[in-house]
């Protein structure tokens, strides 16, 4: 499997910051430098990072399968995830993602029609002390209300 010149880079990079043979434990991030590419773990893929790694395709796909950041259908361009833990939760986090399904017309795990959001309900994303927090890809979004949760999403759908 073929990955544009910057992907090929980043996993070349990646390759070296582990000894010979211990290849093992860079299966994550290049999955997850992978899936920025491809949108989702594709079995071609998961083949591919077996491989790079000297492990199995069965112990690549026990991590697909564990790890939720990790996915096996296509995404949004935009993945949000709205934290609904206990302290997102007591600040407004269950409103927050019940307002972004109203407003995208999907549920958890699903994906607009356009490919362009997708919308995932998430236990924690480390952000307690900011909470409710969202995270769009690998931004993360703190002390959210409704009124900037429309804010985001309006700027996502222009993108």
């Amino acid at each position: 499997m073929k990955f544009s010149l910057s992907t090929e880079a980043r996993l070349a990079q990646l390759a070296q910051n582990y000894p010979p043979g211990r290849l093992k434990g860079a299966v994550i991030p290049m999955l997850m430098y992978c899936q920025d590419e491809v949108g989702y773990i594709t079995p071609e893929l998961a083949q591919e990072v077996a491989t790079r790694c000297g492990v199995s395709t069965l112990e690549v796909e026990e991590v697909v399968g564990f790890y939720t950041m990790l996915r096996k259908q296509r995404m949004g361009k935009t993945h949000l995830q709205i934290c609904t833990n206990i302290s997102c939760l007591l600040t407004g986090g269950e409103e927050l993602y019940e307002h972004a399904c109203k407003k995208l017309g999907i549920g958890h795990n699903q994906v607009t029609e356009d490919y362009q959001i997708s919308l995932e309900e998430v236990e924690c994303i480390g952000a307690c002390s900011w909470a409710p927090a969202i995270q769009t890809n690998y931004d993360f979004h703190h002390h959210v209300t409704i009124e900037k949760l429309d804010q985001i999403i309006d700027s996502l759908r222009t993108k």
